[in-house]
């Protein structure tokens, strides 16, 4: 009887610690201090660094010339936009911060902001066009890059074809978080030109809509880790523990009665 009830306590101790949770479920929980800082955007512009790329389009009553200035992708028919294709339409940033622009040649945009770039361009179509008003320039990163990895459905790479991103719609399109993600630890890995800044928000709170790393830059690596219990093995829900209990109680009993057969 004593050995009964000791068994059971062990059963019930497994069986609560593998548990998750709801708290560590549930999203954004708790009330924001202020309603105007939801959404708040980042103060500071992306700078460019080594292998982003730069999609530079290039209009003005005098296409001939401008023509000039596109690489031959550019010149092409306008298809559907793809990765792929916006990959050879753009000018990559390369290992010492310069891109090459026909008839201009190397221009350096290493810690540079779009608008900054923009400027530089401009400045130098000043040689070639005699009315700057006559010109119309776009300078955008072609796509916002980053990769999600750890405990995600999909984990990988993602292309994102907008301005901003934030870490909820970084980890939607991995598929979201699943029961054995830790949502109160997610890092995001961000390299600068100061070096790699480890940034770490908590999900579970309403206050991560305002955190510094809620907005997702270029390159950024988000990492989710696993809860313990996966790690234990016994079963993210009550169901999966309890049938791993009963699986591991099966063995053992099973491995007593064979001992006892052959005593």
């Amino acid at each position: 009887m004593k050995m009964r009830k000791v068994l059971l306590l062990f059963i019930a101790i497994i069986f609560f610690s593998s548990c998750v949770p709801k708290k560590e479920l549930v999203y954004f929980q708790g009330e924001p201090t202020t309603k105007d800082s939801i959404y708040k955007l980042q103060n500071e512009p992306y700078r460019l660094q080594v292998h982003d790329m730069l999609y530079i389009d290039i209009k003005s009553s005098d296409p001939q010339l401008v023509a000039l200035f596109k690489n031959t992708e550019s010149q092409s028919v306008q298809t559907q936009i793809t990765p792929e294709i916006l990959y050879f339409k753009s000018y990559s940033v390369d290992r010492n911060g310069n891109i090459r622009i026909p008839y201009i040649g190397e221009l350096n945009v290493l810690g540079y902001t779009e608008k900054e770039v923009l400027d530089k361009i401009q400045k130098e179509f000043e040689n070639f066009f005699k009315n700057s008003d006559d010109i119309f320039i776009t300078v955008k990163l072609a796509g916002l890059r980053f990769t999600v990895l750890g405990e995600v459905v999909n984990p990988g790479t993602v292309v994102a074809f907008q301005n901003q991103v934030n870490i909820i719609e970084a980890l939607a399109q991995a598929g979201d978080i699943p029961i054995t993600g830790n949502r109160k630890n997610v890092t995001v890995f961000r390299k600068n030109l100061n070096g790699t800044n480890r940034l770490v928000v908590d999900l579970t709170r309403i206050d991560s809509f305002d955190a510094q790393n809620f907005f997702i830059q270029p390159n950024d690596i988000v990492y989710v880790e696993p809860l313990k219990q996966k790690s234990w093995g016994t079963g993210a829900t009550g169901a999966q523990t309890l049938t791993t209990i009963i699986s591991l109680l099966s063995l053992v009993t099973t491995t007593i009665l064979l001992i006892q057969n052959i005593n």
